[in-house]
């Protein structure tokens, strides 16, 4: 048996947790830039308010109803994410974590799932504060249809482990509603008759591959009971990293720009030194806004390859440079842009070049030192000169609640 576990409304959540007072009230979470909505909790939702919407376009919603908006906290939600697993994973140390917000644990050879489900959920609730959901059954599949049912339940556990229970599951279970299933299929589905997911393990796999691909196919399988996806243990190592920033007021201006495009490779070279891997290759895009169709409009990409693959802040930053100055055109106002790393390896793998003229020793420990210097003191007391002086990049957070939990200017004080 696989089970589930998925925290409710998480971002939401999380703002409430130091918050009591607002239990039972209208919650929203914007994104970077406060711009659009990517969490609600469920008194919002039933307002209306649905995810990826402008918040611009619902500002009467709001204020009518009293709308709470919180910027986005990844340092609080992520530090919270793991004291929920923390709790989960002391009593099931087999497991896959599936996101910030979910984990699938191996529930196998449990014999009470549901008692042990109920535990885990009292045990988040109140060593957290936290409200999760648990569903439980024979595959990855079943169990994200069972942590569906879970979440509308009243005890918030779904076990789906008798075959006519899973069969009338799936008859009121919307293809839209399936694991892998995304709007534009469901709706290609619903064309051909098949509107819940038992229409769809009916159906012939033939058909099914054609339609869905082999991916597909063992998704539809799964839902029959027959596994497929096996639960990954060890964590995969990315494949690429990426930072992009939405900016708040269109860039104009190239000097600016080039900032910008240093800020997020610095912030590319960080995340790739802690997954201990090496780039072979670096990418960056800009473009215009779209939805101002009367400006003049531009997009561009470029990626160009390392001599030697590498986690050196000023080697990456140095290449996106370069890859800025060749597609940047001016007399354009730029919304977004972003740099990428791709072609990750771990660093003990690294085929350094005859002509290597660089003292990677020398530069791996003036990263090391870089790395600590802002780990311990706060973020960009080092950095690079290319990055500029002023915070100009800062993302737009006017209502970004305190880090409760990470940083010690942010810690609750009690008066007694």
């Amino acid at each position: 048996m696989i089970a589930l576990v998925d925290c409710n409304n998480f971002y939401a959540s999380c703002e409430r947790v130091f918050r009591p007072k607002l239990q039972n009230k209208p919650i929203a979470v914007l994104s970077n830039n406060d711009g659009c909505i990517i969490a609600r909790s469920n008194e919002a939702k039933a307002l209306g308010l649905k995810m990826g919407e402008p918040i611009f376009k619902k500002r009467q919603l709001v204020y009518r109803h009293n709308i709470h908006l919180f910027s986005s906290n990844f340092a609080l939600y992520g530090d919270i994410s793991k004291r929920v697993f923390d709790v989960v994973t002391s009593q099931i140390p087999s497991y896959e974590m599936y996101s910030i917000d979910e984990a699938f644990l191996d529930f196998k050879g449990i014999k009470n799932p549901y008692d042990l489900a109920c535990e885990l959920r009292e045990k988040v609730k109140k060593y957290v504060g936290i409200p999760i959901s648990i569903g439980i059954s024979q595959t990855k599949t079943l169990s994200k249809v069972a942590s569906y049912i879970a979440k509308k339940s009243s005890d918030g556990v779904c076990v789906l482990d008798d075959k006519v229970h899973i069969v009338n599951t799936l008859k009121k279970l919307g293809v839209d509603k399936i694991w892998g299933v995304g709007m534009r299929y469901a709706i290609k589905l619903r064309k051909y008759g098949i509107h819940t997911a038992y229409d769809l393990t009916e159906c012939d796999d033939n058909w099914i591959r054609k339609m869905l691909n082999v991916s597909g196919l063992r998704m539809v399988q799964e839902l029959r009971g027959i596994p497929h996806f096996d639960l990954k243990y060890k964590r995969e190592r990315k494949k690429s990293i990426c930072t992009s920033r939405s900016f708040s007021l269109e860039i104009e201006d190239y000097k600016q720009m080039s900032e910008y495009i240093s800020m997020f490779s610095s912030r590319c070279s960080e995340k790739l030194r802690m997954e201990g891997g090496c780039a072979r290759s670096v990418s960056i895009f800009m473009y215009t806004n779209m939805f101002k169709p009367k400006q003049r409009q531009y997009s561009g990409s470029i990626s160009m390859d390392f001599d030697t693959a590498t986690s050196d802040s000023i080697s990456i930053t140095k290449l996106a440079l370069q890859c800025t100055k060749k597609i940047y055109k001016y007399g354009y106002a730029y919304k977004k842009a972003g740099v990428t790393l791709s072609g990750i390896i771990p660093k003990n793998e690294v085929q350094l070049s005859m002509f290597e003229s660089k003292d990677i020793a020398r530069n791996n420990n003036l990263m090391r030192t870089l790395d600590t210097i802002n780990g311990n003191i706060g973020r960009d007391i080092l950095k690079l000169g290319s990055s500029g002086i002023h915070n100009k990049w800062k993302i737009g957070k006017e209502k970004l609640s305190p880090s409760y939990t990470t940083s010690w200017s942010d810690i609750l004080t009690v008066k007694l």
